[in-house]
């Protein structure tokens, strides 16, 4: 069978696997995917969906992949907002059929386009994560197919806790259950402030955040000195029915809210990236200078205006395939996360960036609540910052590698969802559960067939 190079969405180390499609929906899916398993040979087997990690987490070099984006069904939506969906669908398509009906995904990340199955693998976060936590949480029941066997899972089961934040290295999720979160609008009322430095960021955020579900800092890593880490945070809740009939009487600062449906949701890219990018397009002086426009247009503080979900949740949906901007090269996106007692650590890790001759064009800063039970579950309780820099620099890997050092020291820890070049005698200081996992995963899978690029690259089995 010939194979097809595949990368992550950063599209960095590019690598060949076998892509084989699930079966579609039918009454024996599950023995068609145990079956497939067992044909492995000795290069593994992983699940992939719509291919939006940004490292090497969906590859499998010399292996096998199994396109999941087949187990498109079912998607149904009970009256108390349970959703039963096949893991192949995309949080895109579970919202077009749940926002009108007026119910709302529990947790989103910044893209609509990843699958049920892919968000479960990653136990996903987003801009809520201070009040709802992860995608695990929301989670009622899953299907797995392990190398072993056929598991139906619950939140009182380990192995749950096993898949949810496991990268695909447990076996192949093909349905699940969620919890739906009612609204009465598509919108959100968004407050937005303008911080003049990291200092103030932090403590607006820390004084402030609970009293919104949702919350987001934009934040400049680029400016030294007194505007070190300024930032446009925007925070949120889901809007009522009074907040849009307020809006079409002129008594809110919004623009997005009149139209007649309040539920219509059909978002669309509006713009595509162009299909070349000069080589450097993206460097330290175009950066600093969108940088300072768009700080500059942000309002300083506004109330109450009203967005779009897809505004609000997914700003980069709207350029179809963005990733192409940064060139041929791609780019890497480093997330971390560190305790709430290392703001120091934080300010130290802006300061370097802002000194260093490789650039982040994008930078969010947000808080996290509490960490779900699972064993390789990104979030804990601290402040994550993600950031996306060209790839090109020679500095780029010293500077990883420092920052690295900076959140080992805090008690921190880097997403593997994103991460491509972690060193492996890290995974195990920044998830000290590893081993568990390791005594779980196990008895699944004895034989090591669920395999990735970054299983091996990390040395995670």
């Amino acid at each position: 069978m010939p194979s097809d190079v595949l990368t992550g969405w950063a599209r960095t180390a590019p690598s060949r696997a076998r892509v084989e499609p699930a079966p579609g929906p039918a009454p024996d899916l599950a023995q068609q995917v145990l079956d497939m398993l067992g044909r492995a040979d000795g290069r593994g087997i992983l699940p992939r969906g719509l291919g939006r990690s940004y490292g090497d987490a969906a590859q499998n070099a010399g292996g096998t992949v199994i396109d999941t984006t087949t187990l498109d069904g079912p998607l149904e939506i009970a009256a108390d907002g349970t959703a039963r969906v096949g893991a192949g669908v995309s949080i895109d398509r579970l919202l077009r059929v749940a926002v009108p009906r007026g119910w709302f995904v529990p947790v989103t990340p910044g893209t609509r386009q990843v699958t049920i199955g892919g968000a479960i693998a990653a136990d996903v976060h987003g801009k809520n994560h201070h009040v709802d936590g992860s995608i695990a949480r929301h989670i009622r029941s899953l299907t797995l197919v392990s190398p072993s066997g056929i598991h139906l899972l619950g939140p009182d089961d380990v192995l749950f806790w096993a898949t949810t934040g496991g990268m695909g290295l447990t076996g192949v999720v093909i349905e699940a259950e969620l919890r739906l979160l009612p609204i009465e609008t598509a919108y959100i009322t968004v407050d937005t402030d303008r911080t003049l430095d990291l200092d103030g960021t932090i403590d607006l955020m820390s004084e402030g955040d609970e009293d919104y579900q949702y919350s987001v800092a934009w934040i400049d890593c680029l400016t030294p000195g007194p505007s070190l880490g300024r930032a446009v945070l925007t925070r949120g809740n889901h809007a009522p029915r009074s907040a849009l009939q307020d809006s079409r009487n002129g008594s809110t600062t919004g623009t997005d809210g009149s139209g007649a449906d309040p539920l219509a949701f059909s978002p669309r890219p509006l713009i595509s990236a162009p299909p070349w990018v000069p080589p450097g397009l993206l460097n330290r002086a175009s950066i600093r200078a969108f940088n300072e426009v768009w700080y500059r247009r942000a309002p300083k503080h506004e109330r109450g205006a009203l967005h779009t979900i897809g505004r609000f949740f997914h700003p980069l949906d709207g350029v179809r395939a963005w990733n192409r901007m940064y060139g041929r090269r791609g780019f890497l996106q480093y997330q971390c996360v560190i305790p709430f007692d290392a703001e120091p650590t934080l300010r130290a890790m802006v300061e370097r960036l802002a000194a260093a001759r490789c650039p982040s064009f994008f930078g969010v800063l947000k808080r996290f609540g509490a960490a779900a039970p699972g064993h390789l579950s990104f979030p804990m309780p601290g402040w994550t910052l993600a950031l996306d820099m060209p790839v090109g620099p020679e500095a780029l890997g010293p500077l990883l590698d420092e920052l690295d050092r900076q959140v080992l020291q805090a008690g921190g820890r880097v997403y593997l969802a994103k991460d491509s070049r972690l060193r492996p005698e890290l995974l195990g200081a920044m998830y000290p559960r590893l081993d568990e996992w390791r005594a779980v995963r196990a008895r699944v899978d004895p034989r090591h067939v669920m395999q990735s690029d970054l299983s091996r690259r990390l040395g995670v089995l």
